[in-house]
């Protein structure tokens, strides 16, 4: 099983994992819309910013186109002025030449009454009336209306096809129309730079950002700062009309076959688009999330570490704390206090225990004074492996029979306390189930009993002194023949009853049967007194045989019954039985101071092992007696 510091560990690590991963996940995600908003932002400034560029540019070419007309009727009314001034000037060339120059118009023409060329700076053009071409016709209304004054707008010319702004009207005198033409460079320059790809070229917003300007009907490309792109179709580029919004809001595609992120917005006629390359747009990102990273692995590496050291100094520090407390106090030290203070949990905790303590004590004094209410006085012991001291209650010293100073002794020192149980053990009462007599003066019994769990020794004992010494006078009245000390047949039976309810602590015992010879003889010639005295030297001499292994009895009469158990092998059984055949051969009995007689008897014996039906032996035992007494009988013939 893991500590709580480990579990502790791992799990702080797996949370501040988790808490770092979500947090890069969720600050990648405001790092893409915050670029995303920001390439919306740079688009709409830049929309702002081409609108405002149209808007300024269509202004200039309307002030610049209202210039070009003006200074051409100008320039032509004042050519007129001078040609009229001096007829001979419309047959001189060279001279027509110098006054364009002069008054910086590129063409000058003169025109007769039905409208054809008739003079001017270029011969080319002479005989060209105002039927040779769309350009030319739009002076034909002159020849109906000679107050008109006309200009008209840049247009390829009829002859060459270029770019020109013409202006026209009658002399004075009605006798020519004079036109002049001019080339218009000011205003070319001007219309340039009111065409979308040469704004988008100016933009320098973000130069790594694609600009597109698409026909809203056609959806054709009519503006790129990407000119191989410009009159292609939408779709050329990986693009559909459909999927484009003029709301200012962005979406990817693949533009170009490249990844992109597109805003688009309406400027008149035309959508223009803002396309941005996601390897740009997102460029900054994976830097910024690696440092981030970073940062977040040192922050959270001091967090932890931080977290783990409070954690250690006043959690599992105080936990280890009240875990020794309690070892000892479950060690049977209930003197023991806890007193952790390092935070109020703890503080409560330590109180908590103490009271349970405490109660623990108070309710062993009231459980003394609850069996001291009783007839019977019983006391409770308990003490561990581990433990130095002995707990027991006030009713251990008293049934022990301990002086104060003993008892102090015994509480002190378990090992001692059980070196003390251990003698008390060695003085069993026969008989009886766990009684013990104590080894004092006084006749004293006490029943004892222990229960052994997870080495911890629970102990009671019980004075019995007085039901022991009652049951053990009744027994002597009921089961001990008077005249002999030893059982009666009750008595036998009863002994015999117990012993072998359980056999296999018998081991190896015999069953021998006696009968005692020559009782008539010295009843007849000494007296019944003396032959009590006979019964009562052959009762001793059987109950000393082995009085801690052996039941012996007498069955009525001169017949006696001897049980010998407790041998750990048949040998030394043997043994014991040939004792017997000596005292049958040697014992001499005295009945009085002067007078002695052989003890003589006959007996017969059976050896056994295990759970057997001990009537069974002694009915064998009384034959083999029998055959014993017969032999004899034959010897002394």
């Amino acid at each position: 099983m893991r500590t709580l510091r480990e579990i502790i560990k791992r799990h702080l690590r797996i949370i501040t994992l988790i808490m770092s991963v979500v947090i890069l996940f969720s600050i990648c995600a405001m790092e893409i819309v915050n670029e995303q908003k920001r390439a919306c932002d740079n688009a709409a400034t830049a929309f702002l910013q081409i609108q405002q560029t149209l808007e300024r540019n269509k202004e200039e070419l309307r002030e610049i186109t209202t210039e070009y007309s003006q200074t051409c009727l100008y320039n032509a009314e004042a050519i007129a002025y001078l040609i009229q001034a001096e007829p001979s000037v419309s047959e001189d060339m060279e001279e027509l030449k110098r006054i364009a120059a002069l008054m910086e118009v590129d063409e000058i023409h003169i025109f007769d009454k039905t409208g054809r060329i008739v003079a001017g700076t270029h011969p080319e053009y002479y005989d060209y009336t105002f039927d040779s071409g769309e350009q030319m016709s739009f002076f034909k209304p002159m020849l109906e209306d000679r107050s008109l004054k006309l200009v008209q707008d840049v247009t390829p010319n009829t002859a060459e096809g270029k770019m020109m702004q013409y202006s026209a009207l009658w002399s004075k005198d009605g006798d020519f129309i004079l036109q002049v033409g001019m080339e218009p460079v000011r205003l070319t320059k001007v219309t340039e730079k009111n065409k979308l790809s040469y704004i988008f070229s100016m933009l320098r917003i973000d130069p790594a950002a694609s600009y597109y300007a698409v026909h809203a009907e056609s959806g054709e490309i009519v503006g790129s700062t990407d000119l191989v792109c410009v009159g292609k179709n939408l779709k050329d580029i990986g693009l559909q009309l459909e999927d484009i919004r003029d709301d200012g809001a962005g979406f990817h595609a693949r533009v170009n076959g490249v990844g992109s992120y597109c805003v688009f917005g309406r400027i008149g006629a035309n959508y223009i688009g803002r396309v941005m390359p996601d390897n740009v747009l997102y460029q900054r990102i994976p830097m910024d999330m690696a440092a981030l990273a970073i940062c977040l692995l040192l922050i959270t590496g001091i967090l932890s570490h931080a977290v783990m050291w409070c954690m250690n100094r006043y959690v599992v520090e105080g936990i280890h704390s009240v875990n020794e407390k309690l070892r000892t106090i479950a060690k049977g030290n209930l003197e023991e206090s806890v007193d952790i203070q390092s935070s109020e949990e703890f503080s409560k905790l330590s109180s908590y225990i103490n009271e349970m303590v405490d109660s623990l004590l108070a309710n062993s004094k009231k459980m003394s004074y609850v069996l001291s209410k009783t007839n019977m006085y019983i006391g409770v012991y308990e003490y561990n492996e581990q433990m130095k001291s002995v707990r027991f209650t006030e009713h251990i010293p008293r049934i022990l029979m301990l002086e104060k100073e003993e008892s102090r002794q015994l509480a002190a020192d378990s090992r001692l306390f059980q070196e003390f149980i251990r003698q008390l053990r060695s003085n069993p009462v026969p008989g009886e189930e766990g009684v013990f007599k104590l080894a004092v003066q006084t006749e004293r019994y006490v029943k004892l009993e222990e229960i052994c769990e997870h080495n911890e020794i629970l102990g009671v004992v019980i004075d019995v002194t007085e039901e022991t010494v009652r049951r053990r006078k009744i027994e002597v009245e009921r089961d001990i023949d008077s005249l002999t000390g030893l059982y009666n047949r009750r008595g036998l039976d009863s002994r015999l009853e117990r012993l072998f309810a359980m056999a296999e602590n018998l081991g190896h015992y015999a069953v021998i049967m006696i009968d005692a010879d020559g009782l008539k003889d010295i009843n007849d010639n000494y007296g019944h007194d003396k032959g009590d005295i006979y019964l009562r030297k052959i009762a001793d001499t059987i109950n000393a045989f082995d009085p801690q292994n052996s039941v012996a009895a007498r069955q009525g009469g001169d017949e006696f019954v001897l049980l010998i158990y407790g041998y750990g092998s048949q040998e030394e059984l043997d043994e014991a039985v040939k004792v017997m055949e000596f005292i049958q051969r040697h014992c001499i009995a005295y009945l009085d101071d002067e007078l002695r007689v052989k003890l003589e008897f006959s007996f017969g014996c059976v050896c056994a092992e295990g759970n057997r039906d001990y009537r069974e032996l002694l009915r064998q035992a009384d034959e083999r007696m029998y055959e014993n007494k017969r032999q004899r009988k034959k010897q002394r013939q």
